[in-house]
């Protein structure tokens, strides 16, 4: 009932508070840390007096009120070759693929670009939303699908006009379970992340990963433990990880030393048929403890659906990056390691959740 779980916004807040209350019910400590995130944008991309569709960048700069106007240029990938004099006081026109949203931006900007549009490498339902990872920039970026990309690139200017939304704030939510009579557990880390990008409902991303930590710690609240289990679920993972990366920012030098392991659910309920594997993703593609752990769960329970993969892009990275081994579980497609044809659209709804994919991923 509370619809998409856009970062800053009034339903995302709501969703918080649902989870608290939810997280009470399984006798967790429960609080809520709230952060500050970078400016929510809106705005449009238009081109001789039409719109077309996009979705601006967490982190990408407003543009007057007038708006940009100016030439397109076409920038490639976006690599640091790909800019001459030419792009100066343009807007680049970017394929997605081969660096990061980011490093993109990074090299338009370098370029004297007055803006940035990524296109997507893939057909797609709805436009591209470029994480940015938390970092900021000088200049508007947006995204826009596939063939609205392509469409650019055979047209001479375009006009941007982005107004940003200050003062916005998130929260995470967090449960924490302590052992009885054990001074300075070892701490592990159940998470989630909670929000959704625009008008997509987030049955999948991230829904079923949310209710697997509420329902992990709803199983576990009389089961005997020697850890500290902390129940997690962030917001603003859609804007760059900003709320996992604020909460890890914010652990002491003892609590980071009794922290052994993070386990990180996101999209885990896939009914897409191909999407076979439920991949654990590690930051370096290294096995690690969660890797170890979890294969050996999964053969406890006859369950061979896993395969170890490098990938980041998902709350485990900052785990990962204050030296915590993390993981993150994902249903993909084997082979392409793609991602259900309703990621990040209108459809990903419940219709298009597998409860039997729900349930493996959670007993794992």
């Amino acid at each position: 009932t509370i619809g998409p779980r856009v970062t800053g916004t009034q339903a995302e807040k709501k969703s918080a508070a649902f989870i608290a209350s939810q997280m009470k019910k399984s006798n967790l400590k429960v609080s809520t840390q709230t952060f500050s995130i970078p400016d929510r944008l809106e705005g449009t991309l238009t081109v001789r007096g039409s719109d077309i569709s996009s979705r601006p960048a967490a982190g990408s700069a407003p543009t007057s009120g007038k708006g940009l106007t100016a030439p397109l240029y076409d920038a490639g990938l976006g690599l640091a070759g790909d800019f001459t004099e030419e792009a100066k006081g343009k807007i680049a026109v970017i394929l997605r693929g081969g660096l990061t949203f980011y490093e993109k931006v990074k090299n338009a900007e370098d370029a004297g670009a007055a803006g940035v549009i990524i296109y997507n490498n893939a057909d797609s339902l709805v436009p591209l939303t470029p994480n940015l990872s938390g970092n900021k920039t000088g200049i508007p970026v947006v995204g826009v699908k596939k063939e609205d990309g392509e469409k650019l690139l055979t047209e001479r200017e375009a006009t941007l006009k982005l107004k940003s939304i200050p003062n916005q704030t998130s929260q995470n939510v967090i449960g924490v379970r302590k052992p009885k009579g054990i001074k300075n557990p070892d701490i592990v880390y159940v998470t989630s992340h909670y929000d959704s990008v625009p008008e997509a409902p987030g049955a999948n991303d991230n829904a079923s990963g949310t209710s697997t930590v509420l329902e992990l710690a709803r199983m576990m609240k009389n089961i005997p433990t020697d850890k500290e289990i902390r129940f997690i679920t962030f917001g603003a993972e859609e804007i760059g990880l900003v709320g996992s990366r604020y909460y890890v920012s914010k652990l002491s030098g003892q609590e980071l030393k009794r922290s052994k392991a993070n386990f990180n659910l996101d999209m885990v309920a896939t009914s897409w048929e191909n999407a076979s594997r439920l991949y654990i993703n590690t930051p370096d593609g290294s096995a690690n403890l969660v890797w170890e752990l979890s294969k050996n769960a999964a053969a406890n329970i006859g369950k061979d659906v896993l395969a170890l993969r490098k990938g980041g892009s998902s709350d485990h990275v900052p785990f990962h990056d204050a030296g915590i081994d993390s993981a993150n579980f994902i249903w993909m497609e084997p082979g392409t390691e793609s991602l259900e044809p309703w990621y990040h659209t209108p459809y990903d709804t419940i219709e298009h959740i597998s409860k039997d994919r729900l349930k493996t991923a959670g007993q794992i």
